[in-house]
């Protein structure tokens, strides 16, 4: 009977592990927030990396985050680092492409609490007096990020984060 329990056990698991590896190579996640705001408005938020961290959930959510900015204030190579003892993790973010008022694009490299390179991209699109503003992650998934967003919504969790972030946003930006 333990044989069989065993046998069952592994086989269950090979097929789990199997299952992962079928997960796509590629991930996107993004969430949308209209803002009555101009698009030069919101694009200020973002572009300015200083201004884009007074409402990043991901630099507000660690009280002992340190930023450490480089490069330009804003637009292409405005640059930071971060490191937190928190949830924050630590890693870079770099501005590479900015075309004002319509397109934010940067690079994302986390190096705790597991390494990852993604690309973010913040698009303002006119809405009548308003402005539709997505933000958007991509990159590729490792096995053991299958893994992860086997076991846990990866979508719900980081555009959870991303929608609050577009809530501060609309905040600040229809001030």
């Amino acid at each position: 009977m333990f044989r069989i329990i065993a046998v069952v056990l592994i086989v269950s698991i090979a097929a789990f592990l199997a299952y992962v590896a079928t997960k796509p190579d590629a991930f996107r996640i993004e969430r949308s927030q209209v803002i009555k705001a101009t698009p030069e408005t919101v694009f200020a938020f973002i572009d300015d990396l200083h201004r884009f961290n007074s409402w990043n959930p991901f630099a507000l959510i660690d009280p002992s985050l340190k930023i450490e900015y480089k490069g330009p204030a804003s637009g292409k190579g405005a640059a930071y680092d971060w490191d937190g003892t928190g949830k924050a993790g630590k890693g870079h973010m770099e501005i590479v492409e900015s075309a004002p008022p319509t397109e934010v694009a940067m690079r994302l490299e986390f190096e705790k609490p597991f390494a990852a390179k993604n690309n973010v991209t913040f698009t303002m699109v006119p809405d009548g007096s308003a402005t539709k503003v997505t933000w958007a992650m991509s990159g590729q998934n490792t096995y053991p990020q299958k893994l992860m967003g086997t076991i846990f919504n990866m979508d719900g969790m980081v555009g959870g984060e991303f929608a609050k972030g577009l809530a501060n946003l609309k905040v600040l930006a229809e001030r």
